[in-house]
């Protein structure tokens, strides 16, 4: 038995529904993209383990209904976030402008030490659609947002075509581990393989 130091890092995603949030998450880490969309009920999860320099992280990334009656999940769904995502549709304006709502929401439920300094990424996602000609949400716009948040970072993606979606959680991790504080967990003898009941998990809230 050996002792492998790992770093437990838990990422909500936050959005109306229908943004893709769960065709970013299934991309990123089962690498599949289906047509076919089937709403989030309460809330999901799912684990992706990765290495930044000499650590094995794992992302616990949750996923979150965007339908209003699912949109206060309750302060222990939000408690022990080291990052949020904030996800909107390039192509539906609705969905950008209820931004601040998610941002809030999040802030008021997670309440973080330094609300200011909490790390927070926002994906414009669903580029790929029309090839940009639906696009009503312009890089201008959506830089000009993050930009009165304090600079959040920004990252255009599609989960159909798989554009951005690695990267984006890249730099997700990164800022979640900048994040976190004192909570390396030392797992004895963990097996590099996961079951499939270890890797997802979820409650319906």
């Amino acid at each position: 038995m050996s002792f492998r130091r790992r770093t437990l890092l838990k990422v909500i995603v936050l959005g109306d529904s229908g943004v893709g949030k769960t065709s970013l998450m299934n991309q990123y880490v089962h690498k599949r993209f289906s047509q076919q969309y089937k709403a989030t009920i309460g809330a999901d999860f799912v684990t992706k383990e990765l290495q930044i320099d000499d650590k094995i992280v794992t992302l616990q990334i949750w996923d979150t209904a965007g339908q209003e009656r699912f949109q206060s999940l309750g302060i222990a769904f939000y408690r022990g976030a080291d990052c949020c995502v904030l996800v909107y549709d390039v192509n539906v304006t609705r969905s950008f402008e209820t931004l601040d709502n998610w941002h809030e929401e999040f802030l008021k439920q997670a309440n973080p030490s330094d609300p200011s300094s909490f790390p927070f990424i926002l994906l414009g996602n669903k580029i790929d659609i029309d090839g940009g000609n639906s696009r009503e949400v312009s890089v201008k716009k959506a830089a000009e947002w993050c930009s009165s948040k304090g600079n959040i970072p920004y990252y255009e993606t599609s989960a159909k075509e798989d554009h951005n979606v690695d990267d984006a959680f890249l730099h997700i991790a990164k800022s979640a581990m900048a994040n976190e504080h004192d909570r390396d967990l030392y797992f004895h003898g963990v097996p590099d393989a996961a079951t499939e009941a270890e890797q997802r998990g979820g409650c319906s809230c």
